[in-house]
């Protein structure tokens, strides 16, 4: 395993990627399990991005990773899974409408996976900025408010995402909420969320980041791209069910 960044999450980890998973102590994982486990996911679609891949460029400065993303699940799920995504990339629109709900009552809910979104800017879509930096504003005011908009960008994502004024049409759905919209309208012109999304987009780049979405399992290959529901249920019962055992903790049926 080869450490990429010594930034801590608020997991209270290391974020570290695997060249694939550790050997199942126990022999009654299943070869469905061990395949999904030591196999970097890359049959779901993706958008990919230009650029080499690889770790951290020389010089590079670590990213504090707990000071980024929203955290959904409970810290002590045993199942850490950091997802990079881009609000202009279609496939990740795709992801959080059909397959994310599902896996936030299945797996995030029942507290077998922590799960941190970081919205990060690819560079390929030319408004996902004003689309990330509104949902990081509303984010500084209110979790629950900005769970609200998040939904909204990846529904109208059309909307803002052709858009000449794609700020102007965010804003209306921003006052809706129950937010301080002066504090809003402060927080995007004085820009105090772009180092943070910055870091995001340093972030993915340190990763080697290929395509949108990508989920970095903790432990684990690296899962790129929009899975269909039924694989991801079976990779992320697999890590699961892979992790509890070798902690000697009886798995969740």
């Amino acid at each position: 395993m080869k450490t990429i960044l010594r930034g801590t999450l608020t997991f209270g980890l290391l974020l570290a990627i695997a060249c694939g998973a550790p050997e199942a102590e126990n022999d009654s994982t299943s070869d469905l399990s061990r395949d999904l486990l030591s196999q970097p996911v890359g049959d779901g679609r993706s958008t990919p991005i230009g650029g080499g891949a690889g770790g951290a460029p020389e010089g590079d400065a670590p990213v504090e990773v707990a000071l980024l993303g929203i955290n959904r699940g409970a810290t002590s799920a045993p199942v850490k899974i950091v997802e990079m995504s881009d609000y202009g990339c279609g496939y990740c629109r795709q992801f959080h409408e059909e397959t994310f709900p599902t896996l936030v009552d299945e797996f995030i809910d029942t507290e077998m996976v922590e799960w941190k979104f970081v919205p990060y800017i690819t560079g390929m879509f030319g408004n996902s900025l004003p689309a990330t930096e509104a949902a990081e504003c509303t984010f500084a005011q209110s979790r629950d408010e900005f769970e609200v908009l998040n939904r909204r960008l990846w529904n109208e994502q059309s909307a803002w995402k052709g858009a000449a004024d794609p700020a102007g049409v965010i804003r209306p759905w921003v006052e809706e909420l129950d937010v301080d919209m002066s504090a809003y309208d402060s927080c995007l012109a004085d820009d105090e969320r772009l180092e943070r999304i910055a870091s995001a987009t340093t972030l993915a780049r340190q990763l080697g980041v290929r395509g949108t979405p990508t989920f970095v399992v903790l432990g684990y290959a690296p899962v790129q791209g929009a899975l269909p529901l039924d694989t991801f249920r079976q990779l992320l019962g697999a890590v699961y069910t892979d992790l509890t055992q070798r902690t000697g903790e009886a798995p969740t049926p």
